[in-house]
């Protein structure tokens, strides 16, 4: 008998691309997140920083902390507006927010749980409206406002916003999800009400799509801007947004209100991460498998 000589795997076709491929994605993601946390770096050593510094764009240096004045700055210029503008800014956002996304739930819970005339037709209204800009209804949106005279009022920024297509849209997908039908039948088996079984059902397995719905409400009234400065011409009733677009149109005529702006958006930021990072761990709840036990 001859001697075999040992096995050797074959070549795997298409092992280099592969690898070629993972490294490029990885590129591309380094690259992705260094150009979304450049701006925030910039942002951070920034509002360390006093007006000299800033127009000397030396950033980098340790020299001129400025970070305690410029938010003592920033909460005592112009009779402490800012304090002012950032409590608008969290009505805004918080009650718009928690409202509206009771308002999509609800809505995208009727358009896949009933049935009723035109269901689809109105449905489809609603995705159309999802592709209308925000600023093409600011206008509208205005002159209604006149005729109700609440112009210049929190009514005006609050009660647009309460409806969102997007979040209806989105409200549906998760009801289909998340609330089986079977769930529904026995409730009502067991002599519950749509509204009980909605309230005391439903809408707690739908909580993870109420908390996305909610982030993406917060995130837009929060950075909303047109709409307010279409609304609102008392600057106490700004939101931080335009009253720092504000502040910034007279920094150069006024060059003390650069150190400000830039500490005032550092801390527009923070209500943000902290709403996703406290709300995020909903987005991955399994509530209906605990439902359906």
């Amino acid at each position: 008998m001859t001697a075999t000589a040992p096995y050797a795997p074959a070549a795997v076709p298409g092992r280099r691309p592969r690898t070629l491929g993972r490294a490029a994605v990885r590129v591309v993601v380094g690259l992705s997140v260094l150009y979304t946390l450049l701006p925030v770096l910039w942002l951070v050593l920034a509002s360390a920083k006093d007006r000299d510094a800033l127009s000397r764009s030396d950033l980098l240096s340790f020299g001129d902390f400025s970070l305690l004045a410029n938010l003592r700055a920033l909460f005592t210029m112009d009779d402490g507006v800012y304090g002012r503008w950032y409590a608008n800014s969290l009505l805004y956002a918080v009650v718009g927010a928690a409202v509206g996304a009771l308002v999509s739930v609800a809505c995208g819970y009727a358009f896949d749980k009933y049935a009723f005339r035109h269901k689809e037709k109105l449905f489809g209204l609603v995705l159309a409206a999802v592709m209308v800009p925000q600023t093409v209804l600011a206008l509208p949106l205005y002159l209604m406002a006149s005729e109700a005279g609440v112009v210049n009022t929190y009514a005006a920024v609050l009660v647009p916003v309460l409806f969102n297509p997007f979040g209806v849209y989105l409200g549906r997908i998760f009801s289909q999800g998340y609330v089986p039908d079977e769930v529904l039948e026995a409730a009502r088996v067991d002599g519950a009400g749509e509204l009980a079984t909605y309230a005391r059902v439903s809408l707690r397995m739908l909580a993870p799509g109420f908390v996305t719905v909610f982030l993406f409400q917060l995130t837009a009234i929060w950075n909303n801007f047109f709409l307010p400065m279409v609304m609102l011409s008392d600057q106490k009733l700004y939101p931080v947004s335009l009253g720092l677009y504000t502040w910034n149109s007279s920094a150069s005529v006024t060059p003390d209100y650069y150190p400000v702006v830039v500490a005032g958006s550092l801390l527009a930021v923070l209500p943000l991460i902290v709403a996703f990072a406290l709300l995020q761990r909903f987005w991955r709840s399994g509530l209906t498998a605990g439902a359906l036990k």
